[in-house]
């Protein structure tokens, strides 16, 4: 299950290798592949040299264990505008739970993430003290309040290198996974010291090891801190495949890479997303590549057999634009399945397209999941706006031929 359920744990190695490594993942993917069998010398039984006739056993007639299985569900952007914070402060003079309370913004999408094995946020933004100040676009320092209700949702672990990693400067950086920590909720991307940097991230999902690479393309021309340069990972083809194989070696069944990458409000990959996919697909250590950053939903597309998710869109923000699409998302839902020989393969891959709702000042925000949200008479006067929402989310995500490959929509 997801946050709430805690089947799991997260762990790290450290081996040996010299001077930090920056890196990150890229673009969610998932396509459905074929599990491919052992060969016939892998699968044979060793003869025994023995002439006695010798009775079955019950381990001779055992029926094979079924194959493992795990879901692991992505979603994009946790961007915290001002209009949120004025949200949660009208949310929580109703619940009583402090000056903020986002767990309400987040409660219909709960069911989805909590459902998961393993739920995966992408936290864009650091967090401020308790009591402020806080800080929006352009450089943001946001209330602390948005991780209790994150790890409420049902979020196990969050990603957190973005282009806005050290807008309040290391302190926040730290600050941030401190209390990611408190909450309860592993994290990777960025990191307090080198050797929480130079570590492959792993985390136990039901049996299963996770390990997922994170990094970004910058941080908005703020300079990393001089006595500090690893402590946000950046893009680097080559480091991101060096850490995923010292993440498979490190012992992980499943290696994903998440991206902070792309052009902000186009909806189709940029040049640098399609050679940055075709470079880390090759690897034999990575499983699944997905994205953020471009605040709109960008297509899954499968790339020398692996699975990239360009862009997820905005999970929650509040963007003063008239650009379209922001306030449309997906969750990326991801099952894979134990093969013959041990190794794991994506063998279903689902969206969920999800919609913030507008703020006008008096009625909350709230993030929906679509499909689901279409099925309740609760949110009827919404209804031209969902069904606008999942027909847009749907084309772009299968622009590249999604549904040919075994993409499906998901609720």
């Amino acid at each position: 299950m997801g946050h709430a359920g805690a089947k799991h744990h997260a762990w790290w190695r450290l081996l040996a290798v010299a001077g930090p490594t920056l890196l990150v993942g890229a673009a969610c993917t998932s396509g459905v592949d074929d599990p491919e069998p052992n060969s016939p010398t892998d699968s044979a039984p060793t003869p025994t040299s023995t002439t006695e006739t010798t009775t079955p056993t019950s381990a001779t007639n055992a029926t094979p264990p079924a194959p493992r299985e795990i879901t692991v569900a992505m979603n994009g952007d946790v961007l915290l505008h001002s209009g949120l914070w004025e949200t949660a402060a009208q949310d929580a003079a109703r619940t009583g739970r402090g000056t903020m309370d986002f767990r309400p913004l987040l409660q219909h999408i709960k069911p989805l993430m909590s459902g998961a094995d393993l739920a995966v946020c992408h936290l864009e933004t650091p967090v401020a003290a308790p009591a402020g100040p806080y800080t929006s676009y352009p450089v943001f320092s946001v209330p602390p309040q948005i991780i209790p209700a994150l790890a409420d949702t049902g979020y196990d672990t969050c990603t957190t290198s973005s282009n806005h990693s050290i807008d309040a400067g290391f302190e926040g950086l730290s600050r941030t996974l401190d209390d990611l920590d408190q909450a309860g909720i592993e994290h990777t991307g960025t990191s307090r010291t080198a050797r929480d940097a130079r570590r492959p991230f792993i985390t136990e999902v039901d049996g299963v090891q996770v390990g997922i690479v994170a990094a970004t393309y910058g941080t908005n021309g703020i300079p990393l801190p001089t006595d500090q340069p690893w402590s946000v990972r950046l893009i680097d083809v080559e480091q991101i495949k060096r850490l995923a194989a010292r993440t498979r070696a490190a012992g992980a069944d499943v290696v994903l890479v998440a991206l902070h990458w792309g052009l902000e409000y186009v909806h189709e990959p940029s040049t640098d997303q399609v050679a940055v996919a075709e470079a880390l697909t090759k690897s034999p250590d990575i499983d699944f590549v997905y994205g953020h950053h471009a605040h709109v939903v960008q297509p899954y597309e499968k790339v020398n057999g692996t699975w990239v998710a360009y862009g997820l869109g905005n999970m929650v923000a509040r963007q003063e634009t008239d650009v379209e699409g922001v306030y449309d998302g997906n969750t990326c839902r991801v099952t894979f399945r134990e093969r013959p020989d041990g190794s794991f393969a994506v063998s279903k891959l689902e969206f969920i397209p999800t919609k913030i709702t507008a703020y006008d000042g008096v009625t909350p925000m709230r993030v929906l999941n679509v499909p689901r949200a279409l099925k309740q008479p609760r949110w009827s006067s919404y209804r031209d706006v969902l069904e606008e929402a999942d027909a847009d989310v749907s084309q772009v995500v299968l622009s590249l031929g999604g549904r040919r490959q075994g993409v499906r929509q998901g609720d």
